[in-house]
């Protein structure tokens, strides 16, 4: 049977700054199950008139309730998030869900991970997940230097964990790479071989998601060993 999944009370009790446009919020949500790291949760919002709204969200960390929301200009959900909503207020959530993009930290294969901008958010719960010497690789896509989320974290990435940052549209300061989007020439050189049979998750925009799947297949991965988690261009 499938576990009918109710809307909980959620309080913020935290809230941190990422970026000029992300915050990482964090929630204590009785009743909650748990969770796996790659597993989203459905928010709702509803206004004094009844009008009501929902969107998901990646959840950020393996052992709490943490949602890092990037807001977007002219949205609905995410301005209200990271702007309004204060510590003290509560929310609806439902979760987790999904039980397809996920790591579990029982597994020993060696992971790639390829995140386009806030896509990193569940690779990045992925990463705090593992407990044991599991070798991974991430390879995160962004726009520029400002835009990058966890930046002090993944600069100083704990063992056995190598993380390689492709600027698309400005790089810092004596960066060995010109911006520009990602390529198969840098999944080459800075993802597994495809002879490692490595478990590889994606996660970031659609049109992202979709290059990035081609380039892995092409470079000779399994594509049952692909894992792929997408958003559209109109989320907030």
């Amino acid at each position: 049977m499938v576990r009918r999944l109710a809307w909980l009370p959620a309080e913020l009790v935290g809230r941190r700054t990422e970026t000029a446009s992300a915050v990482t919020l964090d929630f204590d949500v009785p009743g909650w199950p748990g969770h796996l790291a790659g597993q989203h949760v459905d928010i709702r919002l509803t206004a004094e008139d009844g009008y009501s709204t929902q969107r998901s969200y990646s959840l950020a960390e393996p052992g709490r309730v943490a949602l890092t929301v990037q807001r977007v200009t002219g949205g609905e959900v995410s301005p209200y998030l990271a702007d309004v909503l204060r510590i003290g207020d509560t929310i609806e959530l439902r979760g987790p869900v999904g039980g397809y993009f996920v790591w579990r930290p029982s597994e020993t294969r060696p992971v790639l991970l390829v995140g386009g901008g806030s896509g990193v958010v569940p690779l990045a719960a992925m990463i705090r997940a593992r407990t044991t010497g599991v070798p991974f690789r991430l390879v995160y896509s962004v726009r520029s230097p400002e835009e990058l989320l966890y930046a002090s974290e993944l600069r100083r990435p704990p063992g056995g964990v190598d993380v390689t940052t492709i600027y698309t549209r400005r790089a810092p300061e004596g960066s060995p790479r010109a911006p520009g989007r990602l390529t198969p020439a840098d999944l080459a050189a800075h993802g597994w071989p495809a002879d490692f049979e490595p478990d590889c998750f994606v996660c970031g925009p659609t049109g992202f998601v979709e290059a990035v799947t081609g380039m892995l297949i092409a470079l000779g991965h399994d594509p049952s060993r692909i894992r792929t988690e997408r958003f559209g261009p109109s989320g907030d």
